[in-house]
């Protein structure tokens, strides 16, 4: 059995968790998520926690999918009452962002401003070279950061585009620094 698995999970203060057929609906202050467990998967809610188990403890598959739905259960537990978000930093002359509406606009040196729409249930703020983005979801938040950093990932000579928060990027020398260098 998985070692991440065969742990309870807690329901916090103002969340519920209830079985609707075979998918778990996780309530709380924030909103709602469902998530549908996987076949080889039982999970029973139990007094303030919820308990998962193998249906059949032989199959590989099973064992693997054990941790991973409770991880997620967990995770939508937590995202309901306290929500996720994650930040990035634009570094570069020029690089801005501001919120109209609900889209992000971005200026990061291309000819043209991109606009970055949010899915259901994502927000933007931007503040200072930041931007939050912040929602109930972890992997919808997870992946709206990382496709707005694709727009224009740091580059490794100056630095310049965006990254997350405390990302360290690793820097090259320049032409210029690598021929002093070399020379004798």
């Amino acid at each position: 059995m998985s070692k991440i698995g065969k742990k309870p999970v807690d329901i916090k203060e103002g969340g519920t968790v209830s079985m609707e057929g075979a998918a778990v609906k996780v309530t709380g202050p924030k909103g709602t998520l469902t998530f549908k467990i996987p076949q080889g998967i039982s999970v029973k809610v139990l007094d303030g926690r919820v308990e998962l188990s193998e249906k059949n403890p032989q199959a590989d598959s099973s064992r693997a999918l054990l941790g991973l739905t409770r991880s997620i259960i967990s995770n939508m537990i937590t995202g309901v009452s306290l929500g996720f978000e994650k930040r990035l930093e634009l570094s570069g002359v020029g690089y801005r962002a501001q919120v109209s509406g609900e889209d992000l606009m971005l200026s990061l040196g291309f000819s043209h401003p991109v606009k970055v729409s949010p899915d259901e249930g994502i927000k933007f703020l931007v503040s200072d070279n930041s931007i939050i983005i912040s929602g109930i979801d972890k992997a919808l938040v997870g992946n709206t950061a990382a496709k707005i950093r694709a727009i224009r990932p740091p580059e490794p000579y100056k630095g310049k585009g965006i990254k997350y928060k405390g990302e360290i990027i690793r820097r090259k020398a320049g032409k210029a620094a690598k021929a002093v260098g070399t020379a004798k």
